[in-house]
């Protein structure tokens, strides 16, 4: 059990400066002065879905969500083991 416990705690490390890095790389959700001109819909706007910044917000989401469960999972570990 305790081998478990040391390769779930190396695994949140990792998942924990890679959810830092992750939200680090991401554009800012504030559209600027181009929101009062219409430039938000771009077709960089349109499409951000398929873009990099889409890519990065997917990986932040299910990245996010594979933390909250590691950590539920050592929170368990620790009070049985």
């Amino acid at each position: 059990m305790e081998i478990l416990r040391i390769i779930l705690t190396v695994i949140f490390i990792v998942m924990c400066i890679a959810l830092t890095v992750l939200v680090l790389m991401q554009e800012g959700k504030d559209a600027g002065l181009g929101a009062i001109a219409g430039g938000a819909e771009t077709y960089w706007g349109k499409n951000k879905g398929r873009s990099m910044e889409g890519l990065l917000v997917k990986i932040t989401k299910w990245l996010a969500i594979g933390f909250m469960v590691v950590a539920v999972i050592l929170n368990i570990t620790r009070i049985w083991g």
